[in-house]
């Protein structure tokens, strides 16, 4: 395959698998042979064994990093610090992508940014949805309720109320309380329960003080 037709190819893709030139009859010694050239002479970047995206001269559009972290690990959605910071509800920047997983914990370091994966129990891989992060680009992430369990679920002494100012939470009203109750008592977390109610409460207290 010569480099024009893979542009044609791939110009629209965000990020791309090896796997999308495995057509005809060209041997999967050949792709391999071929992308390592292409990313040597810097028209493609690898993100990971398999994932690329186009290198900037050639890159009709940015892929998002959550998209990316979504397709660098199957199985995997946006949470945690990264799916807070989207929905405004943490002020802090946040430089790397944090995710969670069923399969193995990782760190992910590419010429495109960092990608945490933490991993939980598969009874509480959840409370994630689709959503367009950019025209034409969607990613899994979870809601604004279970990415506060899922930090809280994986942050040691996160049912205090030391803890909770600490995050600097804003934006709480955004919180449906249903979900984040319901979403707690599936954990089988007396931790989480009590982290939930005890965001509940901080809730009510910001209602109470706008009043």
């Amino acid at each position: 395959m010569k480099w024009k037709d893979f542009l044609n190819l791939v110009s629209d893709e965000p990020v791309f698998t090896s796997s999308i030139l495995q057509v005809g009859r060209v041997s999967t010694e050949r792709i391999q042979q071929l992308l390592v050239r292409w990313v040597k002479a810097g028209r493609i970047i690898q993100l990971r064994r398999g994932v690329y995206t186009l290198a900037e001269p050639y890159r009709k559009v940015n892929p998002h990093p959550f998209l990316m972290a979504n397709r660098l690990k199957k199985a995997s959605y946006v949470s945690l610090q990264s799916a807070l910071a989207h929905y405004g509800m943490i002020p802090e920047y946040v430089p790397v992508v944090t995710s969670i997983t069923t399969g193995r914990p990782e760190h992910l370091q590419t010429d495109m940014g960092g990608f945490i994966y933490r991993h939980i129990k598969k009874t509480f891989f959840k409370g994630f949805h689709e959503i367009e992060v950019t025209p034409s680009q969607f990613a899994f992430i979870a809601s604004p309720e279970k990415a506060f369990l899922d930090l809280a679920y994986l942050t040691p002494h996160s049912d205090s109320e030391k803890y909770l100012y600490e995050l600097r939470l804003q934006n709480i009203d955004q919180v449906d309380r249903f979900s984040l109750l319901e979403y707690a008592k599936v954990s089988d977390s007396k931790k989480l329960i009590r982290a939930a109610k005890m965001l509940i409460q901080l809730a009510d207290a910001e209602r109470y003080e706008d009043l």
